[in-house]
């Protein structure tokens, strides 16, 4: 009733809305979406209301709930750095700028994105590695940002918690030996086991710019990469 009065319906257009709001609340609940975008929505002639088209994007974290859904799934469709990021655990988005992010814990990961955009660039993806990840998980990561041919720098950003900061260097050497170093690396690393993980770093002959703080990381990626 509350839709129907807030889109003005009314006759058979306000009948048709008291069973198809019903049913679309439903199925936004009951399918784990996020979107459920119905548009156009629109009155015919008749006075009855037609759904013309939708969009609905479904939450990929509660998909093993709907085995039909993922029967549908067209993996030629998604980003393929995406679906190689699931695979490994990493909460991967990409994006269409030219600075590599490798950050642990999503807030920092924004505001690492935040800091790159105030000093003149565009970060090239979201990329969280969590609070337990392996050295085989970092290199994973490591690989997937440097598989991005618009990635021109990477700032990896990490304040060590639960998350050690000589495991981040492990796995950034170990990518890095694997698929070689082709654009600017700027490396941020506070927390645990920080001395630790910058004497790996220090020590294995890679060409990695250090930062002291984010701001700090953040404008020596940028001037790397625009100069």
């Amino acid at each position: 009733a509350k839709l129907n009065a807030a889109f003005e319906l009314s006759g058979d257009a306000a009948e048709d809305g008291k069973s198809l709001f019903p049913i679309l609340y439903k199925a936004f609940v009951e399918k784990d979406m996020s979107l459920l975008e119905v548009n156009p929505l629109i009155v015919m002639k008749d006075g009855h209301l037609r759904v013309l088209d939708a969009k609905v994007s479904f939450d990929g974290n509660a998909l093993f709930r709907h085995p039909d859904m993922m029967e549908l799934r067209d993996e030629t469709e998604e980003d393929e750095k995406e679906i190689e990021a699931s695979k490994h655990d990493l909460a991967y988005i990409a994006l269409d700028g030219d600075i590599g992010c490798m950050v642990n814990g999503a807030g920092l990961a924004m505001a690492t994105m935040d800091i790159i955009k105030l000093y003149g660039a565009e970060p090239a993806n979201f990329l969280d590695v969590g609070g337990g990840a392996t050295k085989e998980k970092v290199t994973e990561a490591f690989k997937i940002i440097t598989s991005d041919p618009q990635v021109k720098g990477i700032l990896v950003n990490i304040f060590g918690g639960i998350m050690r900061c000589d495991v981040i260097a492990e796995g950034v050497v170990s990518a890095v030996k694997e698929v070689g170093l082709k654009v600017p690396l700027v490396v941020r690393l506070e927390g645990t086991n920080v001395e630790k993980g910058k004497e790996i770093i220090n020590n294995s002959g890679l060409d990695v710019i250090a930062a002291d703080n984010l701001k700090d990381g953040a404008q020596k990626i940028v001037k790397a990469v625009k100069g």
